[in-house]
């Protein structure tokens, strides 16, 4: 090849390869343009259906909101940490602040399904239908198996006992067995109240 033939490909082969680049630019940028998208988008446009929407893991028929099962002020000590797998390690409930003696409440109406003692502490779980369970510890409970109860109602007092010993109450809620956050019930934090000084 002459030398006047190969200089006559060098700009043919720098369009080729400008075009491949702008190309492959296009392709990222559609690309992250869909994965940006959001569902309620995708089903406007026609991308996804209605079935295709991930579902949240508390059904919205369920998400009414609870009374705290502690007395105030809410201080929320330790958060509720999903496992990745049912076996791994996790913080399957949250802990709340509460002084040893203090009255617990139902958070939400139902029939207490256990009252009782596991190994070193006093537990109550509440069975609020529709396969939403919840259960605080450590407690003495005032409630017995079959007790029927309204949101509000005391169900024991605060106990030692567990991790969470004299300091802590741990609430934890189980959604047809599986473990979710109590925040999705309890509606977050209350909102904080400022106070005179005087």
């Amino acid at each position: 090849m002459t030398a006047s033939a190969a200089s006559s490909l060098r700009p043919a082969r720098r369009r080729r390869r400008a075009g491949i680049a702008a190309a492959s630019a296009l392709l990222l940028a559609t690309g992250a343009a869909f994965a940006s998208i959001t569902p309620a988008a995708a089903r406007t446009i026609g991308l996804a259906s209605a079935e295709d929407a991930p579902q949240p893991a508390v059904a919205p028929e369920y998400v009414e909101q609870w009374l705290w099962p502690v007395p105030a002020p809410i201080r929320v000590v330790s958060p509720f940490r999903a496992p990745p797998t049912p076996y791994a390690s996790g913080h399957r409930g949250i802990d709340v602040a509460v002084e040893q003696g203090a009255v617990i409440v139902a958070p939400a109406a139902g029939v207490v399904s256990f009252a009782g003692r596991v190994v070193d502490r006093g537990v109550v779980a509440i069975d609020h239908g529709d396969g939403v369970v919840s259960a605080i510890e450590p407690v003495d409970a005032l409630v017995t198996e079959g007790t029927v109860v309204a949101a509000g109602d005391p169900i024991g007092v605060a106990a030692s006992g567990g991790h969470c010993a004299a300091e802590c109450a741990h609430f934890g809620v189980r959604v047809d067995g599986q473990y979710v956050s109590p925040f999705l019930f309890l509606g977050g934090l209350p909102r904080a109240v400022l106070l005179p000084m005087t």
